[in-house]
């Protein structure tokens, strides 16, 4: 989920495992019977055999659409590890250091919380890709999305406090074309995913508040491809050149310069391939998808430091318009501040409406579909009086010039003590 500054050889990590079954043999063989040539004595009765008892592990492959835990699939939790890389320069100590490795290992559970978190969104971006086509409405893509995390975090997010614990870590984000970000289709959106679209599929989910932020573009004419070589080239060199005190604007700098290396053919007519300049990649807290500091796509001068322990989103933008977004469209998304002040509120549908936020969502974000789902009805009065009392933060759809096509790729990394692991990596990107 983008961050937008103007407004405020990889490893294969798609793993299957298979569950096992164990045998449990009895111990002692049973005896047979026992003759006895004493007159009178009975014979010993004959145990019978106990049966062999399966324990299996249910399920060992994924559904189509998703629908089987992602828990199941690894019965013992041991989730695929992301994409290791070592770190280099004065940092390649850490590989070895057994200080690094103790605080590694203290991390066993904020480490599961995550690659659970990254598998469920392979395997449901993965049954995304292939199955988005073009005549399919937005609002079913997104559902089919959302129906898939849900189900395999195990947390449909119905009952109070449910999404607190696990599933959508924001909401789907379908940008198409000149929108780079932040749209997803409210109640009654009727919009078609044509041939000729470039659609940005960018979502979250979360475990325990552990947000795997990850975001991918799907286009179906090939004249579009060098657009998105471009901006799949940018994100894996804001990957590469990030890490332990490595500085924001060293990031950036080596991002514009692997994307504006690029220029696309379209309609007859070659276009630069530019970042758009005021979309950030950012660094993700638990329960809130941005903190406080921005990984920029251009250079600059911002001197801040990646430190040991943080969790990044680094998502780039390519655009062949102006490389530059604006508020445009019907706002979708919200999310509650973390710092919201404590005020009156003198509408009395925006009292009700804080308070399922808060138990529902926290500081997660949501949109408007999440609270029809929860059955909230005629809300956009107390949803609106939030916003505005300073509460609740809205999302507008950010965009480039109309009749331009905008491109993201994004991966979430951690920055261990030890190595730095790009979480989300995938066989796909």
């Amino acid at each position: 989920m983008a961050r937008n500054v103007g407004a405020s050889s990889q490893r294969e990590t798609s793993q299957k495992h298979d569950g096992s079954e164990e045998d449990l043999d009895d111990e002692g063989a049973a005896p047979g019977d026992e003759k006895s040539n004493v007159a009178g004595k009975k014979k010993k009765k004959r145990k019978p055999k106990k049966k062999k008892t399966v324990i299996t592990t249910g399920a060992t492959a994924q559904s189509s659409p998703p629908r089987v835990p992602v828990a199941s699939l690894f019965a013992e939790g041991h989730y695929p590890t992301g994409e290791e890389v070592e770190y280099r320069d004065e940092n390649s100590f850490r590989t070895t250091s057994e200080e690094k490795r103790y605080l590694d290992r203290m991390n066993e559970d904020f480490l599961a919380e995550y690659r659970q978190g990254a598998e469920v969104h392979r395997q449901v971006r993965q049954w995304a890709q292939r199955n988005i086509k073009p005549g399919q409405t937005l609002t079913e893509i997104a559902e089919g999305i959302e129906d898939g995390v849900r189900a395999l975090t195990g947390h449909q997010g119905l009952n109070e406090g449910d999404n607190i614990k696990g599933g959508m870590g924001f909401p789907t984000g379908l940008s198409i074309n000149h929108c780079a970000a932040h749209y997803t289709p409210n109640a009654g959106n009727k919009t078609v995913l044509q041939k000729e679209d470039v659609m940005k599929v960018d979502f979250g989910v979360h475990l325990n508040g552990r947000i795997v932020d990850s975001a991918f573009t799907m286009t179906f004419d090939p004249v579009y491809d060098n657009l998105l070589a471009a901006v799949k080239d940018a994100t894996n060199t804001g990957v590469r050149e990030a890490g332990i005190d490595v500085r924001m604007s060293d990031i950036g700098a080596a991002v514009q310069e692997a994307m504006e290396s690029y220029e696309v053919e379209i309609c007859g007519k070659v276009l630069p391939v530019k970042c758009i300049r005021n979309l950030n990649g950012h660094d993700i807290i638990q329960y809130s998808i941005h903190g406080g500091k921005s990984v920029p796509i251009v250079k600059g001068k911002d001197q801040t430091k990646m430190e040991e322990g943080e969790t990044f989103a680094i998502e780039t933008f390519g655009s062949t318009g102006n490389g530059y977004v604006r508020d445009d469209m019907e706002t979708s998304h919200y999310a509650k501040k973390p710092d919201a002040p404590n005020v009156p509120l003198r509408v009395s549908s925006a009292r009700s409406l804080l308070s399922s936020i808060s138990k529902n969502f926290g500081t997660l974000p949501f949109c408007r579909r999440y609270l029809d789902r929860l059955g909230h009805e005629k809300y956009l009065l107390g949803l609106n009086n939030l916003v505005s009392s300073g509460i609740v933060e809205a999302y507008p759809p950010l965009c480039d010039a109309k009749g331009s096509f905008t491109a993201q790729f994004e991966h979430t990394i951690l920055l261990r003590p030890t190595v730095k692991e790009v979480v989300s990596r995938g066989d796909d990107y």
